[in-house]
């Protein structure tokens, strides 16, 4: 019996030329099994044979990817299962399904990003979520906040941003991979914050736009991928 391909949403921020995007889908289509791209938000002028939902764009980019999570949720042809992606996530191997996978106890991802003196939205947020799972019941909750796509149940996210929609910056990758029991396997993040430095044997990656343009991650990953995919518009920059 074959098992249907499940579809990649990316909420996109408004940026017309978003040059990792590009590389991101040349990624997918190389290693990433799929059926469908959604696009959620903006959707640059140089796509082509994605699906797009637009989203407004002039909240907080935590309020903005929350409605774009929730409009792939809400429409019927985006597939029940999805990978939630973000548009700087590249796979750099093949694989055949993408693993669940975390990040490691809410709790010390916290105290790594408080240790180094970050105690902004983003932590207060990360905060308040392990709060409201530990009020329902889960003692010491994963934190799922990785830069790797997610797989996503449509009913198991809706019930989860319903859960956490008196946050104001939600987890919400996080409050579904608890509230669902995902489990999975821990890894440290991927994200790359510096223009040297970064594990080149790694399946996956994730850049910072410094880090993409002008660094040797993005070095690597240009190199990986030279060859435009069958979503980019011939002939469009």
């Amino acid at each position: 019996m074959s098992v249907e391909l499940p579809d990649i949403v990316v909420p996109v921020r408004q940026d017309p030329i978003n040059g990792q995007l590009r590389y991101a889908l040349r990624s997918w289509v190389a290693n990433l099994p799929h059926r469908r791209v959604w696009i959620a938000g903006y959707r640059p002028p140089w796509l082509t044979g994605v699906r797009h939902l637009p989203t407004p764009q002039n909240g907080t980019k935590y309020r903005n990817t929350t409605l774009a999570v929730r409009a792939a949720c809400e429409h019927p042809d985006v597939s029940d299962e999805f990978l939630l992606c973000n548009d700087d996530f590249f796979v750099m191997e093949p694989i055949d399904r993408m693993p669940v996978l975390h990040r490691g106890p809410i709790s010390e991802v916290m105290h790594n990003y408080t240790r180094r003196g970050y105690n902004g939205r983003y932590v207060r947020g990360m905060r308040e979520t392990r709060d409201l799972l530990v009020g329902l019941g889960y003692d010491e909750p994963l934190s799922y906040e990785l830069h790797v796509p997610l797989p996503v149940v449509k009913a198991g996210m809706l019930h989860a941003l319903e859960v956490g929609a008196g946050l104001d910056v939600l987890h919400k990758r996080t409050a579904y991979g608890v509230l669902n029991e995902l489990g999975g396997e821990r890894i440290a993040d991927v994200k790359v914050l510096t223009r040297h430095g970064f594990p080149k044997d790694s399946a996956f990656l994730s850049t910072m736009p410094d880090t993409f343009a002008a660094g040797a991650v993005g070095r690597h990953i240009r190199a990986a991928f030279p060859q435009p995919c069958r979503y980019e518009r011939q002939g469009a920059r």
